[in-house]
């Protein structure tokens, strides 16, 4: 679906037409969308299947005079093996022609349109709407981040009361989403810091703007690490923990097989077809297991004692 948007006093508002837009936005395009934006626009075919590629990574380019520039953001799916992931936002300019393409379906476009009505903001260039987008990418990371310690509290709740493999994969679930999210992040700072650079152009920027975004990836980068530690501190807790209930288990078991033994061990010496002392006595089981007993009974209060029951 292609969108036009242009810019009056209140921001961004949708255009009614192609010719009074300042951004054109594909989400999801269809393949007359395609045909319309390499075919009219003349946006280059190889830019347009780079930003297909789901796992595309943040990078900035130039070919005939276009400008293809590629920042990742978050998603959240409802698919609960994988609740959240990146895909790839790309950005194509050329002369007065703006377009965005993302072939995921994503709120931040949308957002993005209301909250620069909302606080008026009516971007200068292109450059300049490339980095409140990537600003508004920061920003619905650190949301999305926030969700995930949501599930992250819910999990080790769940753990808590009985340890499954249910609760354990769901955090190895997470612990890819936050993978996903840290690799996203860096690159989009790469890219930061590429467009900030750029002859020609670093001169032009709004220092005000230019710190903005780097706070914003900053701090999205860092609450990422931050949960990152802390899952993978958990996990490391649970490991932990699983494999000390496995101790001592086998050594409870372990030490049932040692009691379990000594009767047996008694009642086999005296099971043997050979002369001893009880073989004629009306009371010799009586006496072989009562003394069996009392020799498992000093056994179990020597484990006892040494905490191995």
């Amino acid at each position: 679906m292609v969108t036009f948007y242009t810019k009056d006093n209140c921001g961004l508002t949708t255009a009614k037409s192609a010719n009074d837009a300042t951004w054109i936005s594909a989400l999801k395009p269809t393949e007359a969308d395609k045909h319309y934006l390499i075919s009219e626009l003349g946006i280059p075919e190889a830019f347009y299947n780079d930003i297909e590629d789901i796992d595309e990574r943040p990078r900035i380019e130039f070919e005939d005079g276009w400008c293809l520039i590629i920042l990742r953001m978050p998603l959240k799916h409802n698919d609960p093996r994988l609740p959240y992931t990146t895909a790839p936002l790309g950005v194509v300019f050329k002369g007065d022609t703006f377009v965005s393409i993302c072939f995921e379906q994503n709120d931040m476009i949308s957002d993005f349109i209301t909250y620069s009505q909302k606080k008026s903001i009516r971007p200068e260039g292109h450059f300049d709407l490339v980095l409140r987008l990537l600003i508004s990418s920061s920003i619905w990371f650190q949301k999305y981040l926030k969700q995930v310690n949501q599930l992250i509290k819910s999990a080790e709740d769940n753990l808590e009361k009985s340890i499954r493999n249910e609760d354990l994969q769901q955090l190895l679930q997470i612990e890819k989403c936050l993978v996903y999210f840290i690799t996203s992040i860096k690159g989009n700072e790469m890219l930061f810091y590429r467009i900030r650079n750029l002859k020609g152009y670093r001169d032009t920027f709004d220092p005000d703007l230019i710190e903005d975004v780097e706070i914003e990836l900053r701090q999205a980068q860092d609450t990422t690490n931050i949960y990152s530690d802390i899952l993978t501190g958990t996990m490391d807790a649970y490991a932990s923990v699983i494999s000390n209930n496995l101790n001592v288990i086998m050594k409870r078991l372990t030490s049932i097989s040692i009691i379990l033994m000594i009767p047996t061990l008694i009642a086999s010496f005296y099971g043997m077809n050979v002369p001893n002392s009880l073989q004629n006595n009306n009371y010799g089981l009586w006496i072989i297991a009562l003394v069996s007993f009392l020799i498992s009974l000093i056994g179990v209060l020597m484990f006892k004692k040494k905490n191995l029951f």
